[in-house]
């Protein structure tokens, strides 16, 4: 018995140990390609890796046909292990995912430039990653994508499909709102760390993943700030999660595009979310349709393309109870978004009683107003 307890506590120790040499990782500020290739060289033995002297730096340049990052030693030399573990975990809420884990997530591993480790908050042992959909678009996404994305993750209600995203402006922010909407389980991936929320009008969107079974995941420490070039190495974990990524709206030069562009390199599966083709944040869109990539319009599009076969829990048709005045309601904002003076104008009903009418639609989950436009959303 109490070789067993010595044991457990070798096996704790050690699992420490480890996890110093991955925080300490995370403050080393280069090339995330070259950190996955020393690792790789090394056998996936963090300390090893930690450990490498000049001789090793040359092989490892000659053997990946990689460039070594300058001053690198120095870099690594400087690094204490404790003191980084320490300032990692200084908000106790913080969680450490290394490549060693269990529910370190198999498609990420399989991507060239994979993190070693990343931190979170929230919840990531109920999430399956099989059925893990990555969601990228424009930070300034007309209303006509927001509605369109919304009616897409609204098909997935009832299922264990989990959106994953980067919780910024636009696409990002409306495909995590709706997967809390619906009942579905979200990941944030971030360009900072964990104590610095960016965009800062999406903070309670931050808590409100954390709190329902979700998670955000950094690769940054503590303190990082969300820097310019931190959010194309943000992406390649977004799309790296997922076996598919489906894109809102992306002008041709976006950050949208860097990730559509990811995902195929990744040999993953592309969908486009069409939209009007004046607008020029769907020139990216039309541009990766044209070269290949899936239309999707409904859940029934990504299921098929994703190829996943999923039980959706039966739920009941409320729009069948509606009254004569909510069903024109409906029917009047069925195709556009309409401020409340347009959907008066078109049905020529009491305004009293669509005012009415539409607040019990509303409380309902049937329609949504937004940018003082009513819409429908299931």
């Amino acid at each position: 018995m109490q070789a067993k307890i010595n044991q457990l506590k070798l096996n704790t120790l050690d699992k420490i140990e480890k996890a110093k040499y991955y925080c300490a990782f995370s403050f080393l500020f280069i090339r995330p390609l070259f950190k996955a290739k020393l690792f790789e060289y090394f056998d996936y033995d963090i300390k090893r890796a930690f450990e490498l002297n000049s001789e090793d730096l040359k092989n490892i340049s000659d053997y990946y046909d990689i460039a070594i990052p300058k001053n690198i030693l120095k870099k690594i030399d400087e690094l204490d292990i404790d003191k980084c573990y320490n300032e990692a975990f200084e908000d106790s809420e913080i969680k450490l995912l290394t490549y060693e884990d269990d529910i370190y997530p198999k498609y990420l591993k399989e991507i060239p430039d994979f993190p070693l480790s990343l931190f979170y908050k929230g919840n990531l042992d109920e999430i399956d990653f099989n059925y893990a959909l990555a969601v990228v678009g424009s930070r300034n996404a007309s209303m006509q994508a927001k509605i369109a994305l919304d009616n897409i993750i609204s098909g997935f209600m009832g299922t264990n499909i989990t959106i994953i995203s980067g919780l910024a402006y636009g696409i990002d922010t409306q495909a995590h709102l709706s997967a809390l909407n619906n009942n579905l389980k979200t990941i944030a991936v971030i360009g900072s760390g964990l104590d610095i929320i960016y965009p800062s009008s999406n903070k309670k969107l931050f808590y409100d993943i954390v709190n329902n079974n979700g998670a955000i995941l950094s690769e940054y420490p503590l303190k990082t700030k969300p820097l310019a070039q931190n959010f194309p190495q943000r992406n390649r974990i977004v799309t790296g999660l997922s076996k598919g990524t489906l894109v809102g709206e992306a002008r041709l030069k976006s950050g949208a595009m860097i990730s559509a562009n990811l995902t195929l390199e990744y040999n993953r599966e592309l969908m486009c979310i069409p939209g009007n083709i004046t607008n020029p944040n769907t020139e990216g869109i039309y541009h990766l349709i044209k070269t290949g990539a899936a239309i999707a319009t409904n859940s029934k599009d990504v299921l098929e393309q994703m190829n996943w076969e999923i039980k959706k829990q039966k739920k009941e048709d409320i729009t069948s109870n509606l009254d004569d005045l909510q069903k024109k309601i409906l029917e009047s904002i069925s195709l556009d978004p309409k401020t409340f003076d347009e959907i008066i104008d078109d049905i020529k009903e009491d305004i009293s009683m669509v005012m009415a009418s539409l607040t019990q639609l509303e409380l309902l989950g049937i329609i949504k107003q937004s940018a003082n436009k009513y819409y429908k959303c299931i």
